[in-house]
């Protein structure tokens, strides 16, 4: 996550009006990908809040649910440079970051020029992320956190705004390697992709298998993302949110009271969990049009956004027990 934007606080009068001209720009970023994914309602709402509130979104689901479309129709819909680097084993950092040639010039004076990975891009989709060793996955945590790499000492900045967006399959586990706690919490969400109702599958049907295919539209530049993100963390935060946010996260980790989680929760989220809740809620207020979020936010987002920071005990898995029951638990209480 970015660092948060001081800027002095808008009036009421000013607030609405750049509010209203961003749900108007956002009801056109739904439309246009709505043109283009099916169904999946919750999804597309939840990867564009991870976009909206300026972080990265990990996508989970089985193969063929529109992973890959999702993330390339948003980079044409909001008009972002997008690359994609389809993750395998033998994978190197060098392959996402970049690396250092030596050119010799017509002097026969030699010297390293950067040439730049595909990590220099405004939408970087990570597929298949976790079938890269770890030693390539952690090529991920600067860029993601400080928005920079650093290669033989040097600092590269990325470009603005920059996101990830990568996909995993819960599925096969053969070959892959699981993404490490300081990998994980780099993403603001994990937004697991479920199997379609019937109807968005039958219309699937019908509009994917003819002639022509419904594509995406450019309605969003970047310059104008970056303005509905930095509008969002100047929304005002309403105390009885912020001590609902407090309650949840720290309601979660062992030690702090809770016998539940002390009971089945091995390690729980930190501040970062904290940040990324109140930023998420904020997005979320003004993708449903309103000016400030409410506690249902907090409840609606607590599954996307502590999932992925916690881990449970061996006996709560034996028992059956998964992270998601714990935090729909721990979200009712607030």
């Amino acid at each position: 996550m970015s660092v948060m934007i001081k800027e002095s606080p808008l009036s009421d009068k000013a607030m609405i009006e750049e509010a209203e001209k961003a749900l108007a720009d956002i009801s056109k970023v739904r439309d246009a990908v709505g043109r283009v994914i099916f169904g999946q309602e919750a999804v597309v709402e939840r990867t564009l809040v991870a976009l909206l509130a300026g972080g990265h979104a990990l996508l989970v689901g089985v193969p063929g649910l529109a992973k890959t479309k999702l993330v390339e129709t948003l980079g044409i819909v909001l008009g972002l440079d997008s690359r994609r680097i389809q993750f395998t084993p033998d994978l190197m950092p060098s392959d996402i970051l970049g690396s250092e040639v030596m050119e010799q010039d017509e002097f026969g004076k030699r010297s390293f020029r950067f040439i730049p990975g595909p990590i220099f891009t405004q939408l970087l989709m990570a597929d298949e992320i976790n079938r890269a060793s770890p030693r390539t996955q952690s090529a991920l945590l600067q860029s993601m956190q400080e928005y920079h790499v650093t290669i033989a000492g040097v600092r590269y900045d990325l470009p603005s705004p920059f996101h990830v967006l990568a996909t995993q399959n819960p599925l096969e586990q053969e070959g892959t390697y699981p993404l490490p706690e300081a990998q994980l919490d780099r993403f603001l969400m994990q937004v697991d992709i479920l199997y379609p109702d019937i109807e968005a599958e039958r219309r699937i049907l019908l509009e994917t298998t003819g002639v022509e295919e419904a594509k995406a539209d450019n309605v969003l530049q970047p310059a104008r993302l970056k303005e509905i993100q930095a509008l969002i963390r100047r929304m005002p935060v309403p105390e009885s949110v912020v001590e609902a946010i407090l309650k949840l996260v720290r309601s979660a980790r062992p030690g702090e009271g809770n016998a539940d989680t002390d009971k089945h929760v091995a390690w729980g989220p930190g501040p970062r969990a904290s940040q990324a809740l109140t930023l998420c809620a904020r997005a979320r207020a003004l993708y449903d049009g309103r000016l400030a979020p409410s506690a249902d936010d907090i409840r609606a987002l607590a599954e996307p956004v502590l999932q992925h920071r916690m881990a449970l005990t061996f006996a709560a898995r034996a028992e059956g027990t998964s992270v998601r029951d714990v935090v729909a638990k721990l979200a009712k209480g607030i």
